[in-house]
């Protein structure tokens, strides 16, 4: 398999309006960044992944956006941007954008243009379809509630949006629209940024023929995504994107890809079919999902997260490669949802991360996650700012859903939970603005901040910085095939990686009560290293039976 730099990189992915103020209007800003490049140098990072900075009227915190080459605002300007890419190239580190061309706001010029009239030149930009029956062309449902089409009254016809109202799908049928598309990528990418993220770029193929999907049994709405993921021409657009602007440069790109399979990960990522360095798969995310999706709470089930992640692992082993994380901004923190973010808050938070750093890929550390950060549950649901969030609960108190059972699926689940301010110091507001912040920061940020994780050599912070010093220290970590163990036992994720001589064994504790392991025989009396734990731990080699402690993390080197 061929070496690439992205292959050998930790990713951190900020999400800016939540990650540092520095001129106290509340909001986290390219000032703010700029000021914390070394913490994030400290930590190891070798790619930072800025979410959209992007102009924008905000209804989906930046993934409207208006004008894909300028910057929002709030954010402020164009020469912080490149005091940015400049700051982060001196120390040594890369920037990947955040690449978001399934659709536009609808007050991006070309839609204010293609509302004018059904002949506009611009018009063909987008999806427009008549009505059917006095309703809408297809049943489909928004990714955000609703109805995914919306009614423009001056020219009698629909638009598709597969997100919110005010985010327009683009017409990738339309050569010209992809070379606007093309010709804006150039332009970010000759300003010598490093990569894209690419926002659902899976669902930019839009079918042949719109149909009706098929209601769950009491909706109006249906899903449109088995038509729209992974549609009839995503491989030509993505191979024509990689032919006319990806392959011009040195840089990574990572598909975000709800619905994908393994199989069709191979397609998007083996080297020779020119598509994509890597996508994120959502599979992992969604085994606590009830069979009404992720607002319908169930437990995880561990051994279902490690069938997931072994099947994902097999399959990228020889052709593709794998992104590898827990957290993000459309995500609730992992250390709530997988771990204990009470009493054994510290040592779940670095299990997790055992689990994930030393598998094969490409780990994504999202911020505030190398803290141990928590999910938040504000009191009422005026103290909410997520889109999604705020549709779902007027939708299920149209339903008479109980308040306590659509707030504990916004607890457990909501986005909001990622996107409260990241947590500084024990200073009003956790060190993250002087003025009123946008969104109310978690109040556990006395305990919880970065200054105390600084000053602790047992924290979190450390830990990650010592599981990425690893990955650059060991090559097992990086190109080391995977074998599963003890795949039944409901409480241990245990797992091999093997490289030539050497043998990594990696043991996580998933329970919160001691659990016996026994070391695999052919490992039992050959030279071993305990190269990382979250206690301090007793069992230094693999001779005896260990005694785990709850959501105790070991690895260990074999030669």
């Amino acid at each position: 398999m061929n070496e690439n730099w992205w292959k050998e990189s930790v990713v951190y992915q900020i999400y800016p309006r939540s990650f540092m103020d520095s001129n106290g209007d509340g909001i986290g800003d390219l000032q703010g960044i700029i000021s914390k490049l070394d913490y994030l140098k400290k930590l190891g990072i070798d790619v930072i992944w800025l979410s959209p900075v992007y102009k924008s009227p905000n209804d989906d915190n930046g993934y409207d956006i208006s004008d894909y080459q300028d910057i929002m605002d709030e954010f402020g300007t164009m020469a912080d941007w490149e005091e940015l890419l400049k700051e982060v190239h001196n120390r040594g580190m890369k920037l990947i954008m955040d690449l978001v061309v399934n659709h536009s706001s609808d007050e991006h010029p070309w839609f204010i243009e293609a509302k004018k009239s059904p002949d506009n030149p611009y018009r063909d930009y987008y999806i427009w379809r008549q009505g059917k029956d006095g309703k809408e062309p297809t049943n489909w449902y928004s990714n955000f509630g609703g109805s995914a089409w919306e009614y423009d009254e001056q020219s009698k016809q629909y638009y598709l949006h597969l997100f919110s109202k005010k985010q327009p799908d683009l017409n990738w049928r339309n050569p010209s629209l992809r070379e606007d598309i093309y010709k804006m990528m150039k332009w970010w990418l000759d300003k010598g940024i490093d990569g894209f993220r690419m926002d659902v770029i899976n669902f930019i193929s839009k079918p042949d023929v719109f149909v009706d999907g098929e209601p769950k049994e009491g909706k109006k709405y249906a899903s449109g995504s088995p038509f729209y993921r992974n549609g009839p021409h995503i491989h030509d657009y993505l191979q024509e994107m990689n032919e006319k602007v990806l392959s011009q440069y040195d840089v990574m790109t990572v598909g975000e890809m709800p619905g994908v399979t393994p199989e069709l990960a191979q397609l998007y990522t083996a080297e020779d079919r020119k598509e994509l360095n890597m996508v994120f798969q959502f599979e992992h995310m969604g085994l606590d999902n009830g069979p009404n999706g992720k607002w319908d709470l169930k437990p995880l089930n561990l051994v279902d997260l490690k069938a997931n992640l072994t099947k994902w692992q097999k399959a990228l082993e020889q052709q593709g490669w794998n992104s590898l994380y827990f957290n993000n901004h459309d995500q609730p923190r992992s250390v709530t949802r997988f771990g204990n973010d009470k009493e054994y808050r510290k040592e779940s938070a670095k299990m997790l991360a055992t689990v994930l750093h030393m598998m094969k890929g490409t780990p994504y550390v999202y911020q505030g996650e190398e803290l141990g950060m928590t999910n938040i549950q504000y009191p009422t649901i005026d103290d909410y700012k997520d889109i999604e969030i705020l549709n779902f609960y007027r939708e299920m108190k149209a339903e008479g859903v109980p308040e306590a059972e659509i707030m504990a699926s916004i607890y457990a689940k909501g986005r909001d939970n990622s996107r409260t301010p990241m947590q500084w110091n024990r200073e009003k507001n956790g060190g993250f603005t002087t003025g009123t912040p946008w969104m109310k920061v978690n109040p556990n940020y006395v305990d919880i901040n970065a200054e105390e994780a600084l000053n602790d050599e047992n924290s979190v912070y450390y830990y990650y910085q010592k599981l990425i010093q690893l990955r650059k220290t060991h090559e097992v970590i990086l190109h080391g095939d995977y074998e599963l163990l003890h795949e039944e036992h409901p409480d241990l994720f245990v797992y091999k990686r093997i490289l030539n001589e050497e043998t990594l064994l990696v043991i996580c504790n998933f329970a919160e009560l001691e659990v016996f392991f026994d070391c695999p025989v052919e490992l039992k009396n050959r030279n071993s290293e305990l190269l990382i734990t979250n206690y301090e731990s007793k069992n230094t080699d693999l001779s005896s039976t260990m005694n785990l402690a709850p959501y105790e993390a070991k690895v260990f080197l074999v030669k």
